[in-house]
């Protein structure tokens, strides 16, 4: 209900778009209720002919769509959580490229196999199609040099375990450089919040080397442990971008647009006549629970200047400033209840903004994984507790950040990141563990239209379409 209305059932809708300085690995999915557990694919974009990669030709490529599985309708999962007000049930495994894997008992000889050839050199590209958890990912006896993230460059990083949120995309090269044999490759979850369930379970996929006996028992990785933060910090805030590489662009140092951006989890009153027992989980930004239209999309609100759909009044830092990662601030009920609202921010054409990103202790801590659709940013700088200008802005990189569309904020934490508005037209904002987004947690970005030639936008028509 931002850029498009939903595709209706039994109707088509085609999509053309123009990729422009994109290269590596982005993916495809549905973006209505949890239908996108089983409704995605990968979208790979390779250089121009006569170009190439800035490392080394990879042998093959090979996608690695890390997901999940649940034994139900996945749209009844979201209903039964909004009509009661507790979290969504949880998806009972893992999976990659579509298999659980041997340690579940519904697939024990079911799993995802790779065959290798030794001496050469692959080019994994990981996606996290997971709904709602962030994953660990790890090949037994086996290092990883990353060479991009979300279809951005960066300085090759090598490390042994791999962490990835909801939206992102890792693409690392693996050499099999190990004796000949079997390996596994497994993904776990990563889980930053105290006390909340979460699916604590392994699917786990099979690399296999050319002439590896058949009985072979696979050598399994030690993976982190699920509550890990100071792993995934580590892998998060060491990527660097690859200044010079194709594509590369230099950070904007003039800010039009400065943003402090709260996010956190909250509760709202239950419905009166519902079967919801008390007050229902709900998120915000800033101290606004974001509600999505239900009848005409922003974009053609926005297109059509239609009023009444959205207000720009969306704060561009928090309506209350308080100490945002003490969790006293619990004692404080009226805390824990954001107004609901449709607010966006608007902004010119190529105009620059700055948005640091403040997780809070409404709640509890937890690692929010920020996705922005129609652009790439910088990762500037994050870290944790309060985001302290006096002190943080020291920490900022200015020459090499990485660049991405989702950051996973630190629980606990901030993240400091900057974007040119280049793109015109209506942009959500949201939290890509699918289980905040409808609870309110994002907002969208409306982008003036550039410098073009003078033209009349045609009327709305009488009967504008409904969604």
């Amino acid at each position: 209900m931002i850029t498009q209305c939903p595709i209706r059932p039994g109707c088509k809708y085609i999509y053309k778009f123009t990729i422009i300085d994109q290269e590596g690995t982005l993916w495809w999915h549905a973006h209505v209720s949890f239908l996108r557990a089983t409704v995605y694919g990968a979208l790979i974009i390779r250089p121009r002919g006569g170009h190439s990669y800035p490392f080394p030709m990879p042998y093959k490529e090979v996608p690695i769509l890390l997901g999940e599985w649940w034994n139900t309708n996945v749209f009844d999962v979201e209903k039964l959580a909004a009509a009661t007000g507790a979290a969504p049930n949880l998806s009972i495994a893992y999976t990659i490229n579509g298999w659980p894997g041997d340690l579940y008992p519904c697939s024990e000889n079911q799993m995802y196999k790779l065959k290798l050839l030794q001496g050469r050199t692959y080019l994994l590209r990981i996606i996290n199609a997971a709904l709602n958890h962030e994953l660990f990912f790890k090949i037994a006896n086996h290092k990883l040099t990353v060479v991009s993230i979300d279809a951005r460059y960066t300085q090759p990083y090598v490390t042994n375990v791999v962490v990835t949120a909801p939206g992102q995309t890792v693409d690392v090269l693996l050499t099999a450089d190990q004796p000949v044999g079997s390996y596994y490759m497994a993904a776990t979850a990563y889980a930053s919040a105290d006390g909340v369930l979460f699916d604590n379970t392994t699917t786990r996929g099979v690399l296999a080397y050319d002439g590896a006996p058949s009985s072979t028992t696979p050598l399994m990785p030690v993976l982190p442990d699920f509550n890990d933060t100071p792993t995934a910090h580590k892998f998060y805030s060491n990527l660097t971008g690859l200044v010079g590489g194709p594509h590369w662009e230099p950070v904007p140092l003039k800010v039009d647009h400065e943003m402090l951006v709260t996010i956190g989890l909250g509760l709202e009153p239950c419905p009166a006549n519902t079967s919801c027992k008390g007050p229902k989980l709900s998120a915000s930004m800033n101290n606004v629970s974001f509600v999505r239209p239900t009848s005409l999309s922003m974009l053609q609100a926005f297109f059509f200047n239609v009023d009444g759909v959205y207000t720009t009044d969306f704060p561009a830092k928090p309506t209350i400033e308080f100490d945002y990662t003490n969790a006293s601030i619990n004692n404080n009920i009226p805390m824990l209840f954001a107004p609901k609202g449709t607010k966006v921010t608007k902004v010119k054409f190529n105009s620059t903004v700055e948005i640091i990103f403040q997780n809070t202790a409404i709640l509890g801590v937890e690692n929010h994984p920020m996705h922005l659709h129609g652009f790439d940013f910088h990762v500037l700088a994050q870290g944790f507790g309060n985001y302290n200008p006096a002190t943080d802005r020291k920490k900022h990189n200015f020459i090499n950040p990485q660049m991405r569309n989702t950051i996973a904020v630190p629980a606990g934490g901030w993240a400091v990141t900057r974007f040119t508005a280049n793109n015109p037209g209506v942009w959500v904002l949201h939290c890509h563990l699918d289980m905040h987004l409808p609870l309110g947690l994002a907002t969208a970005f409306v982008v003036e239209n550039g410098p073009t030639p003078e033209t009349t936008l045609p009327p709305p028509p009488v009967d504008l379409p409904q969604c």
